[in-house]
């Protein structure tokens, strides 16, 4: 009889872990604190907007491969739209300009050379002087790496890595920005597709579930965790205020919850504590067959637009400085803008904001410094979460990937 790894957090750490032990024959039992599953990447009905939303916009690109890994083994990579091209469209609100970014699939980027495929107002030297940002060191901010002004970083590096980081660039980590560049634009327009979830709980959340129940696994909503009793080097007990469960010799623990809630729950954890808030405006319209999936918004609020059937919606990172705005106003002020850059109608439509007030940690040199390593000082207890130092930003990626690496340390511990 496998002994039991137990995994407290249902989002996409707990669930990345959660499938990889399943698919080793390890018994998993999965307890999350909220009443579904899914953490920041779910879907939901919303009453009030009378439609399924996601409550964040999450764009993957298909060099994401632990996200790819993840998809492939619950069995819903059919639910992502792949285009079958690194192409991104953008609009500058303030000169009214559009134009698309067409990046090659191969390693040669012949699509520098071609003005009709790169940035307006760019040369093809200019793009070079990112190639630093991939061996940048641990203090360096973007904007200590590459310039931070002109028509490149306004049009391409500026809305790319304040997506990326949830961060200003100004003060966000070259180090992570350059994470993001490795995976992606250095490998080519292969690994840039850019790939969008037809709804994120069909996509990554149901497939989960069922994978990891129909191999054995359980799954218990509503469960909060109170308090670890750590004794002799190990994680002992788990007290979820119903009666603890006793951790036996072999069993191992996987902590995969929001960071301030791990601080409350190990001794003298070190964690990021600092967050950004992400805003989501969702529109019930029906766009015509030639809007693009995607669409990036240079010089005003709105940062991405998102095209879906009968809705439109749009992310905007770093948006601390929104928070105290009435909801009416910045639903307004969006819609404002998104009909100026598209030509969609002036009246506003039906509409939904979502603030996620702690979405990501600050990817700052200083926070990521605080950012700890999956192992802790028991030998049987493991953390996971995009919080996690997983060499990423704040990401689906990031987050899948610390569930893969939680998965393999625990699956040693408890052979």
């Amino acid at each position: 009889m496998p002994s039991v790894t137990h995994i407290v957090g249902a989002g996409l750490a707990g669930l990345s872990a959660a499938m990889r032990l399943a698919e080793r024959g390890r018994k998993v039992a999965v307890h999350e604190a909220a009443g579904q599953a899914g953490g920041r990447c779910r879907s939901y009905y919303d009453s009030g907007f009378g439609a399924v939303i996601d409550n964040g916009n999450h764009l993957l690109l298909s060099g994401n491969d632990a996200a790819m890994r993840y998809l492939k083994l619950a069995g819903g990579a059919d639910k992502l739209q792949d285009p079958g091209r690194a192409e991104f469209a953008f609009a500058d609100l303030g000169t009214g300009e559009h134009w698309k970014l067409s990046i090659d699939e191969g390693l040669w980027p012949s699509w520098l050379f071609d003005p009709a495929r790169r940035v307006p107002g760019t040369k093809p030297a200019d793009y070079l002087g990112a190639l630093p940002l991939m061996w940048a060191g641990s203090r360096k901010t973007v904007t200590d790496v590459i310039r931070g002004e002109g028509a490149l970083y306004k049009r391409l590096w500026e809305p790319l890595f304040l997506a990326a980081l949830n961060t200003d660039p100004r003060e966000g980590s070259a180090k992570l920005a350059g994470a993001v560049m490795r995976k992606t634009l250095a490998k080519g327009g292969a690994a840039c597709h850019p790939l969008v979830a037809e709804g994120l709980s069909a996509a990554f959340i149901e497939p989960a579930l069922a994978y990891i129940e129909a191999r054995g696994g359980s799954v218990a909503l509503g469960r909060r965790l109170r308090g670890i009793a750590f004794e002799e080097g190990r994680a002992a007990a788990l007290d979820f205020g119903d009666g603890r469960i006793a951790v036996e010799e072999g069993a191992t623990v996987i902590l995969a919850v929001p960071p301030w809630v791990a601080q409350t729950l190990v001794p003298g954890l070190d964690a990021p504590d600092e967050f950004r808030s992400i805003v989501n405006a969702h529109y019930r319209i029906e766009l015509p067959p030639s809007f693009p999936p995607i669409l990036g918004v240079v010089g005003g609020t709105v940062e991405w637009i998102f095209a879906f059937p009968g809705r439109l919606s749009i992310t905007i990172s770093g948006a601390d400085r929104l928070t105290g705005l009435p909801r009416e106003e910045l639903a307004a002020r969006l819609w404002a803008e998104i009909s100026a850059v598209t030509g969609l109608p002036e009246s506003l439509p039906h509409w939904q904001i979502v603030n996620e007030k702690r979405a990501t940690m600050v990817a700052t040199p200083a926070q990521d410094a605080r950012r700890p390593g999956p192992q802790t000082g028991w030998r049987n207890f493991f953390l996971a979460g995009d919080w996690t130092q997983t060499g990423l930003p704040a990401t689906i990626e990031g987050a899948i990937l610390s569930g893969e690496r939680a998965a393999v340390l625990a699956a040693r511990a408890g052979a």
